[in-house]
Formats: structure tokens, C-alpha cells, sequence
């Protein structure tokens, strides 16, 4: 299968891309700058002709270029919505069988412990994939409105769609939040694998994390494509709970889906996890002009803050 990949510079696309071409897939990576010694080709995914140009010929199309976390609406709904919009109308004009969205735990954030149902399973409950978005900023509401796009795609002409509610996806966990959350490197081309080789999955919503000890979001959609976790956040417990003691799960952190995204401000810029210069803040995945910030579309200063949300994990730090 031939694969189209956008965001690829970003730490998704780089943990993907390996276990991809493992599996006997043609890979095209792209991203805003190009990165010759990675492979990545440049493009920009608020240009529907370029979108267009580089769906030619991919069966599959694997999304996950754009805004990463909390951003003024204009520039949200800019590259986020208005990017996916140009991948689905090229997946159909140019007879992609299948797309891939990156959404995220942020389309429905304002969920809670007690929304979840018991499994049956050693008294466990677990938050089954909710259908109704309860987005909890505008980037949780961006990852909503893809979600419906995609549906709208797949219902209007046929396109197989399955968007991912992607959680915390970091090689290392950054406190016991995540102990819950995590999607380890690992299973994140596992799980990218499983949603490419199902046979007919018409279109889906899924929850994208590890089988987490401490996981309370449903795996179960996920694992009837075929995705088998191999990781458990549990390894990580002794350290960070010895640093950060046990969790409070009434903790609005921790009771619910988007832990502190949904207290904080809408549309401004959260907060951050490194500084990094405009080429690289563009190679991490983020589909905006060299030179301005992802964020908030300001000229940028030799040092660009970057914060870090689907693509390249969720909320880094919490």
C-alpha cells in the first residue's frame, strides 16, 4: 500500500514511519519544510493544489499535520479544519481508498470518571468512544469538527475514515496524569498498522492509547481492527508517584478526559515545553508558514516557543 503521511517531522510521524515501511508499505513523508536526510518532502496543507498534487496516487493517507494544542480560533479553524478539508476533497478526487485523522482526547474533554460504564472485568470502567463531542478548547473543538468531517466524506462519497483520539504520545511519561493516558512510541505504529490493514472500516472514532493499567478510555474499537498493545504506563508508576505521590482522581486533572485543558483559556497559547527556531517549530509538524508560530500566527523571534499537543503528544505538561 502506498501511504501518504502529512506532519511527518512531527514526534508521531517519526515514530510511525519505520514500523510502516517495515510492514511492506510505500511511505511518503511531507511535512511544511522539507527534511532531505529524513526522507521528508516539503508540503503545506492550507494549499489545496499541493495537498492534491501529493494525494496522487497514495491508497491510504495518514493525517496528522497542524495546530498542536490551544490557539487563537481564526488560526485553529485555519489549519486544522481547513487543512483537513483540503486532504479529504484531494483523498476523493485523487481515489484514496482510506484516510487517518489525527483527533485527539480533546474532542471530548469535558468527560468524566463517572461518564464511564463498568466492563465486567476485576470491577473496572471504562469511557466507551462517546459519539457526542464535548470539546473542551477551540483545538479539542478543531479535532471535533475533523471528526465530523470525516464522517460527512465517507458518507457523502464512500472514503474510509478513521479518526484517532490520540492520548499522551511521548516516549517518557511527564507525571501520573499520563499513567492513564499514554500511547507509548511503540504502539503508535501499532495501532497506525492496524487502522491500514483492516479490511472495509467505513468510518470510525477511536480512543488511541496503550493498555494502560491505569486507563479508563476504552481500547475495545481499536482492538477489533487488530491493534494489540504491547506497552503499560505501569512501568513508569514507581518514579513518578514517588516524585508526585498517587494521583486524586476527584482532581478535575484527572477526573476528566482533557484533564487541564479544560480550564484553560480559550484560544491562548498554553503552555510551552521548548524553544525551538522557526524551521524546526515547522518540522515538528506544524502546517504554518516558516517564521510565524504555530500558535498564534505572530512573526517569530529566533526563538519560537512550540507547544506540543496532537501530533506530537497531548497535554505536555499538564
Amino acid at each position: 500500500m502506498h501511504v501518504l503521511v502529512t506532519g511527518a517531522a512531527g514526534r508521531i510521524g517519526r515514530m510511525i514511519a519505520q514500523p510502516l515501511r517495515a510492514a511492506g508499505h510505500v511511505v511518503t513523508l511531507t511535512d511544511l519544510v522539507a527534511d532531505a536526510t529524513a526522507g521528508i518532502a516539503p508540503l503545506d496543507v492550507t494549499d489545496p493544489s499541493a495537498v492534491l498534487g501529493a494525494a496522487h496516487g497514495a491508497d491510504a493517507i495518514v493525517h496528522l499535520g497542524g495546530i498542536p494544542s490551544e490557539a487563537p480560533f481564526a488560526s485553529i479553524n485555519a489549519v486544522n479544519v481547513g487543512g483537513t478539508y483540503n486532504v479529504l476533497e484531494a483523498a476523493v478526487a485523487a481515489g484514496t481508498r482510506r484516510v487517518i485523522l489525527a483527533s485527539s482526547n480533546h474532542a471530548v474533554g469535558f468527560y468524566r470518571r463517572a461518564d464511564a460504564q463498568p466492563t465486567g472485568s476485576g470491577g473496572r470502567r471504562e469511557l466507551a468512544d462517546p459519539e457526542r463531542p464535548r470539546p473542551d478548547t477551540f483545538y479539542g473543538w478543531s479535532k471535533a469538527a475533523i471528526e465530523s468531517l470525516g464522517a460527512l466524506y465517507h458518507d457523502r462519497y464512500g472514503l474510509e475514515v478513521i479518526a484517532l483520539r490520540i492520548g499522551t504520545c511521548i516516549p517518557e511519561l511527564p507525571d501520573v496524569r499520563a499513567l492513564a493516558t499514554w500511547l507509548s512510541p511503540g504502539d503508535a505504529g501499532r495501532i497506525m498498522l492496524a487502522c491500514l490493514d483492516a479490511p472495509d472500516v467505513g468510518f470510525q472514532v477511536m480512543f488511541a492509547i496503550s493498555d494502560n493499567t491505569r486507563r479508563w478510555w476504552s481500547i475495545e474499537r481499536s482492538m477489533a481492527l487488530g491493534y494489540v498493545s504491547g506497552d503499560d504506563a505501569e512501568r513508569f508508576a514507581p518514579d513518578l508517584i514517588g516524585r508526585d505521590g498517587e494521583p486524586d482522581l476527584s482532581d478535575p486533572a484527572h477526573d476528566r478526559v482533557g484533564g487541564p485543558f479544560c480550564t484553560a483559556p480559550l484560544g491562548v497559547t498554553m503552555s510551552t515545553v521548548a524553544s525551538v527556531s522557526p524551521v524546526t517549530s515547522a518540522s515538528l509538524g506544524v502546517t504554518v508558514s516558516p517564521g510565524v508560530t504555530a500558535s498564534t500566527g505572530a512573526t517569530a523571534s529566533p526563538a519560537v516557543p512550540l507547544v506540543v499537543g496532537d501530533a506530537l503528544g497531548e497535554d505536555v505538561p499538564a
